[in-house]
């Protein structure tokens, strides 16, 4: 009596798959590609390709990156990039789990230590307000054994005199600067210095890549649809395209038109100034 459908070796169909190396080699073969092409059109160095082909991550410099090389290089083979990833947590112990944030602690307010009072200064205050009233007294006491009316003479006010000068002139404002009327080239808009570039993915997802003009790596993955990504360098920015069709491309302010097809892989290169010299 037989149970269930599985084979007579026990083994389940997962286990006649292939290895996920061997997956990927023979979708390159198939699809007629060879180890520099794939490692030109995904901007992932000819060793790492080599070594994951033999199943060995050791290059990659660690699981998120492996994850990362895996995907890229499935999409650029013709497979599915899910299955292979899953595949690859489910032989490396999984996804690790997200770290959970720390708490976070309100800072202790410093109180003020209350202020003691100054008797020193409030005895000196006292000292000098009765001495001033002593002296006030004594020339007041003075004053009062003579004339009455020059000691009016002396305090009265003087009065401003007529023939005095009225300023009337209202104060000048400042002239208003000139602001310049707005350009309506969009090039003015960017750094005549630097070389920008913008994409948007607007007609689905798209994979990019992007590097200076030193063939550092600037950004690579998938932007998905709706999503946009901006680089700048000081001369040039290299771009590989994985779906041209899907990206709206703007470079130095300007509209690059017919980036490329849908699934078509393109790789751009501009300099500083108008992109359709770049």
């Amino acid at each position: 009596m037989s149970i269930g459908n599985l084979p007579e070796d026990g083994n389940s169909p997962e286990d006649d798959r292939p290895s996920i190396g061997r997956a990927l080699q023979q979708a390159r073969i198939s699809a007629g590609l060879t180890v520099d092409e794939v490692s030109s059109s995904t901007r992932v160095r000819t060793p790492i390709v080599r070594g994951i082909e033999q199943d060995d991550f050791s290059r990659c410099g660690g699981d998120v990156y492996a994850r990362g090389h895996i995907r890229v290089l499935a999409r650029a083979v013709g497979l599915d990039p899910e299955s292979l990833i899953a595949q690859f947590d489910a032989e490396h112990g999984g996804r690790p789990a997200p770290t959970a944030p720390a708490p976070l602690f309100e800072a202790e307010r410093i109180r003020p230590e209350p202020r003691r009072p100054n008797w020193t200064a409030a005895m000196v205050a006292a000292i000098v307000a009765v001495v001033g009233f002593v002296g006030f007294t004594l020339v007041r006491g003075g004053d009062g054994d003579g004339d009455g009316s020059s000691v009016a003479e002396d305090t009265a006010s003087p009065k401003p005199s007529a023939s005095a000068p009225t300023n009337t002139a209202a104060p000048s404002k400042p002239a208003t600067p000139h602001k310049p009327d707005p350009s309506d080239s969009a090039i003015a808009g960017v750094p005549a210095d630097k070389v920008t570039v913008k994409l948007t993915a607007e007609g689905g997802q798209s994979w990019i890549s992007a590097q200076d003009h030193n063939g550092r790596l600037i950004e690579e993955g998938v932007l998905r649809e709706g999503d946009s990504k901006t680089f700048s360098d000081s001369r040039r920015i290299d771009l590989v395209l994985g779906n041209a069709g899907a990206i709206k491309l703007f470079v130095n302010g300007k509209e690059v038109k017919n980036v490329g097809t849908s699934g078509a892989v393109q790789r751009l290169s501009y300099t500083k100034g108008d992109p359709e010299a770049g």
